[in-house]
């Protein structure tokens, strides 16, 4: 076994990967990984002591988001990279470890090995990284194991929600104790399996923080997301194609692109851009391209411009377009030109890119017409009226929230098949890229209500959320399970993680999710997951839809 990992839904048999990732990341990369988390943790050892004292360190609270950032799945293939996080994270440690030691006055007693581990060269951190102290398997019970990771890849979640906001310059400082407090939670031998229950919960608690946080962030910096049509043909100019999720490079690259000839297309989850009224006023904003990352090889090669790629989901690339792809932020792939961060007050430099595209032919079309969206929870509640009245007349029976993650499986077809059998009296509520697998289809509407509502990227999942305690709170109905919605999410990696446990602490129950269970869930953690929300899997399409109608 030269590593392991089962973060995603797509982990080799169903149980982990052992000899490469089946998202491309060699084992080096995974292994680098697992030392960098497991730095964190000894960050985390002297932060959340020294935050008892009052000490509140910000250069650890983004070093430990940016980190945690930078493992989640498909988000950064560059084992330099990681080395480099690891060099920096010593640095980041021995700066708090001062500053706790300072005000508390005597040494610490009883450390765990990765808050004084430290190393110089490169074959030691390689040394370290395949023993048995550090990652998945560092952990014997089959139980403890799978609650510590379901924690670890909770917090990973709201790492990556938590930098979109301070991005915007929003911070929560609970939520930065949160998940320093978490990841010391995971070496703690004395917590029994109901602690770490306890914990599990109580990170879906700081996701529905995270996530509000950044819903306030984009909306009070680019507006509330507005019904939107979207265009998914191209121009005659020359374009840049962006991906990812992040809204402030979305911005900055469309300023810097102002005037020049070169036109902006959104990819993947970045499409939501399209709905927000600060970014309609670039008229060299063109709409969408393409569908969702999995299929980056076919469709970013026939772009012809070059990509920037600010989140995950980047995917190993053919050689044929890689020189046109640069990464910025917690991104990385061996090879390609990474953007730097910006600078305190200033934008990040994409004159490289933008002057590469100048050079570049226009798109080639791979489809025409538009998409519809836009449905985020102040502009959902603004048709509240609308909506509530199609419910009590029967116009609407039920929604079905399709939100997560969309991915290669053939099984994943599923979904699609779902949203062309449900029947014309329903309304699938969506986010994130799951909706790529049926917001192209002709659905129709009831009553001018389209019969998808996207509500926007992964995280905008929190406006569904919104929606649902609205509706309650209208009808008069004293628990949100019900109300006639049903949950059928698909999940590829992290950050739908936390969307689940976020949905769990608000105490939606009856969740089936897509298209496998987590390989990190142990078959006893599974059943305390049935027994106490009624938690569910996917089958046959035809014997679903009767569960879910009655």
């Amino acid at each position: 076994m030269d590593m392991f990992c089962f973060q995603c839904q797509e982990t080799a048999k169903g149980t982990g990967c052992t000899r490469k990732g089946v998202c491309g990341k060699e084992t080096d990369v995974a292994n680098m990984q697992d030392l960098l988390i497991y730095v964190c943790k000894g960050i985390s050892v002297y932060s959340t002591r020294a935050r008892e004292l009052g000490i509140e360190n910000s250069t650890v609270n983004k070093f430990i988001i940016d980190s945690l950032f930078m493992t989640i799945t498909n988000a950064n293939f560059d084992k330099e990279d990681f080395i480099k996080k690891v060099r920096e994270g010593f640095k980041v440690r021995e700066e708090i470890k001062e500053q706790y030691l300072n005000a508390a006055g005597d040494p610490v007693q009883n450390l765990p090995d990765c808050a004084t581990w430290k190393a110089e060269e490169v074959p030691d951190f390689e040394q370290k990284a395949n023993s048995s102290e550090v990652g998945v398997l560092a952990t014997d019970n089959e139980d403890k194991r799978s609650l510590r990771e379901l924690l670890t890849y909770g917090i990973k979640g709201i790492a990556a929600y938590t930098e979109h906001a301070f991005n915007l310059g929003y911070e929560n400082k609970k939520i930065d104790d949160f998940i320093q407090k978490g990841l010391v939670a995971t070496i703690d031998e004395s917590l029994s399996i109901d602690d770490l229950v306890g914990l599990v919960m109580e990170c879906g608690k700081f996701g529905v923080e995270a996530m509000s946080l950044l819903d306030k962030a984009n909306t009070e910096t680019y507006g509330h997301p507005e019904i939107s049509k979207v265009n998914i043909g191209v121009r005659n100019n020359p374009g840049i194609l962006i991906s990812g999720h992040d809204l402030k490079d979305m911005e900055e690259l469309l300023e810097q692109t102002r005037d020049t000839g070169v036109d902006v297309y959104t990819h993947g989850e970045m499409l939501p851009a399209n709905y927000y009224p600060a970014f309609k006023k670039y008229p060299h904003f063109v709409g969408n391209y393409g569908n969702s990352w999995w299929k980056q090889n076919e469709e970013f090669e026939k772009f012809n411009g070059p990509i920037l790629m600010t989140t995950n989901c980047i995917i190993p690339p053919r050689d044929s377009y890689k020189e046109r792809v640069f990464t910025t932020g917690t991104v990385g792939y061996p090879g390609m030109v990474h953007i730097p961060d910006r600078k305190k007050g200033q934008s990040k430099d994409f004159s490289q890119i933008i002057e590469m595209a100048k050079k570049c032919p226009p798109p080639v079309e791979i489809e025409k017409g538009e998409l519809i969206g836009g449905f985020a929870h102040n502009q959902v509640i603004a048709l509240a009226d609308k909506v509530i009245d199609a419910v009590k007349s029967g116009a609407i029976k039920r929604f079905f929230v399709m939100a997560g993650c969309d991915g290669r499986m053939k099984s994943r077809n599923y979904y699609t098949e779902f949203a062309k059998q449900l029947p014309k009296d329903t309304v699938i509520l969506t986010a994130g890229c799951a909706k790529y697998r049926y917001n192209k289809l002709d659905l129709g509407e009831i009553g001018g209500i389209p019969r998808v509502l996207d509500a926007g990227q992964c995280n905008d999942s929190y406006s569904l959320a919104v929606i649902a305690l609205k509706l309650k709170e209208v009808l008069g109905l004293s628990d949100i399970n019900e109300l006639p919605i049903s949950y059928n999410i698909a999940w590829y990696e992290q950050k739908a993680v936390i969307v689940l446990l976020a949905l769990l602490y608000l105490g939606v129950k009856n969740i089936h999710l897509g298209p496998t269970l987590p390989a990190f869930l142990s078959p006893n953690v599974t059943n305390v997951l049935v027994e106490k929300f009624n938690i569910g899997g996917i089958g046959d399409v035809d014997e679903d839809l009767k569960m879910f109608l009655g």
